[in-house]
């Protein structure tokens, strides 16, 4: 070995290393990132891809079982053909989910971080006033703000997002408790950096691993709630179409045409495992103790 090579230094791995490999070797969680990627792929291309609009009424179509006429998964009781329908809807649920997701996360990690790193009294009615939101109902408190402000697809995005960022701020508040006596942080106050730059430089890039974690569980229970939303009839409104919306439509026309529940129930479901075991896996490959 020459000495060149003696006198190489090492690079070391970061932990964001160690945990990409650890989860690349979760079966279950590459498995359902490949089938999530094709799912996005289809909600976004799919629509374009087939030869029937999710809201073509034809009349002399109505109720077709799957692979009648040129609908792959057949048809409902307006005729309109439940393949553009479905890929549509997984689009909507999709994009709530995110939309809403990025609207509970920049609320939570922003007010958590700064409630945990101040403390003191403003820690106290920031969090008191997290509890005294926790304290309502959830979907009454969504159910309250469509009725209110009226029902549309912006409002679902962020009447969702406004409420599901307060376990967010709890986490965040936690772990910014754990990292504001750190060295680190405490060689920033001493270079004289102020709080925002702490916070934002410091400790917002430091708790990314919980929260990259809560964020692929928070997606399906976002998508769940839309869809509850949807099943009451206070959701996305027709023509448009959303998992939610398909699967109350299917559940009211189970007997005659059963397809029409079985597809979105199958997609729902599929999308939310995804998810699940993403997180999972992320969950288990950020861990420091599994290190």
């Amino acid at each position: 070995m020459s000495e060149a090579t003696l006198s190489a230094p090492v690079k070391g791995r970061s932990l964001w290393d160690d945990a990409g490999r650890r989860l690349m070797r979760n079966r279950a969680a590459v498995a359902s990132m490949i089938v999530l990627a094709v799912l996005v792929l289809l909600a976004v291309a799919g629509p374009y891809l087939v030869p029937f609009a999710y809201d073509q009424v034809d009349k002399d179509d109505v109720w077709l079982p799957p692979l009648q006429a040129g609908h792959l998964l057949g048809s409902d009781a307006l005729g309109r053909d439940l393949t553009a329908r479905l890929l549509t809807g997984l689009r909507v649920s999709l994009a709530i989910g995110l939309v809403a997701t990025t609207v509970s996360l920049v609320i939570g990690v922003a007010w958590g971080a700064v409630a945990g790193y101040v403390g003191g009294k403003l820690d106290e009615v920031m969090m008191r006033a997290v509890d005294v939101l926790y304290s309502l109902p959830f979907i009454f408190f969504v159910i309250l703000l469509m009725v209110t402000f009226g029902s549309n697809i912006v409002l679902i995005f962020v009447a969702i997002g406004a409420v599901e960022w307060l376990t967010m701020s709890r986490i965040v508040r936690g772990q910014t408790l754990t990292l504001k006596n750190k060295e680190f942080v405490e060689a920033a106050r001493a270079a004289g950096l102020g709080r925002g730059a702490i916070i934002a430089r410091h400790i917002v890039p430091n708790l990314l691993g919980p929260v990259v974690v809560y964020v692929t569980l928070t997606i399906p229970a976002v998508i769940l709630a839309e869809s509850f939303l949807s099943f009451l009839g206070l959701g996305v409104q027709p023509p448009m179409a959303s998992l939610g919306t398909l699967i109350a439509g299917g559940a009211s026309d189970m007997e005659l045409a059963p397809w029409l529940l079985i597809f979105p129930s199958l997609v729902m479901v599929l999308t939310l495992m995804c998810f699940n075991f993403i997180g999972d896996g992320l969950r288990d490959a950020i861990d420091p103790k599994d290190r």
